[in-house]
């Protein structure tokens, strides 16, 4: 959807999912580096932490590799967006809030975009998640990209 998006406004970039099903902040930092050498990005969706919450892994070790993936994508020369995540109220305040705190503070100390919260207007929609209760269906993905692409075009340029 995002592709289709790009080529209706007249944007000459290619999207390359490198997502992978389950995946940790850990894992998305050490596949980064291959990544960036592999397909020079010009910009990096950076939406990952949902998962490590859901483990309940410690919140600096979240915020140590979602930094060192911003710093790698800036070493690079491309430009990030970050997307945060939030925890269901049943991980506790205390836990829910610090993870949330993570993507704005990142956002400000590395000057990039920032989609506070991916699933803002689908994840309390029963109409836009699919029946685990955990991931949006198709509908849900349009409210998704639409979020996302009031962030992302600040960092569009047409070629």
């Amino acid at each position: 959807m995002l592709e289709q998006r790009l080529a209706e406004q007249g944007y000459g970039y290619q999207v390359m999912n490198a997502s992978i099903a389950g995946d940790t902040s850990a894992g998305g930092r050490a596949r980064l580096p291959r990544l960036l050498e592999r397909h020079a990005p010009a910009i990096v969706i950076v939406q990952l932490g949902g998962n490590d919450g859901l483990r309940g892994q410690p919140v600096p070790t979240l915020r140590d590799n979602l930094a060192a993936m911003l710093e790698m994508i800036e070493s690079h020369g491309a430009r990030a967006l970050l997307a945060g995540i939030r925890m269901p109220p049943n991980y506790g305040e205390a836990y829910a809030g610090a993870l949330a705190a993570v993507y704005p503070e990142l956002s400000r100390e590395f000057d990039v975009p920032l989609v506070e919260f991916l699933l803002e207007g689908v994840a309390l929609d029963v109409t836009l998640m699919q029946p685990d209760g955990m991931h949006p269906n198709a509908a849900g993905h349009r409210v998704i990209l639409d979020t996302m692409w009031k962030a992302l075009s600040g960092l569009l340029q047409h070629e």
